[in-house]
């Protein structure tokens, strides 16, 4: 079966509260690492972060990369909240993987956390 990288970077991180979404499929930990500096990120209600791609004033974001089959990516993608989607995420290394992405109209009027560099940062402060 094949696996492929998928990079989280709020709740389904371990020890958050949707973590279990990726242990019910079989996903396995792989590593912490980060965005290249080209997003942005903004809490949804203190429920949850909505990162999204820039052209310009981007940082680096705090993730996780968790190796998952096809089946199981889209098993998750279904559990999400409304307004995340599955997209490419370039990471410091310049390596491209799938990840979890917001949607812009998710962020609107919701509180920008940047410059946090992270949901557990954030979370943490």
């Amino acid at each position: 079966m094949q696996m492929i990288d998928f990079a989280v970077n709020g709740t389904l991180m371990r020890g958050l509260e949707l973590n279990d979404n990726l242990q019910k499929v079989g996903a396995i930990f792989v590593r912490e690492d980060v965005t290249s500096p080209i997003y942005r990120l903004w809490s949804i209600a203190d429920q949850h972060p909505a990162m999204l791609r820039v052209s310009e004033n981007g940082q680096a974001i705090a993730l996780e990369i968790w190796s998952v089959t096809l089946d199981a990516l889209g098993k998750i993608l279904l559990s999400e909240p409304a307004g995340l989607s599955i997209g490419k995420i370039v990471l410091a290394d310049g390596q491209e993987v799938l990840g979890v992405l917001g949607e812009p109209f998710l962020c609107e009027g919701q509180k920008e956390i940047t410059s946090y560099g992270g949901w557990r940062a954030y979370t943490a402060s």
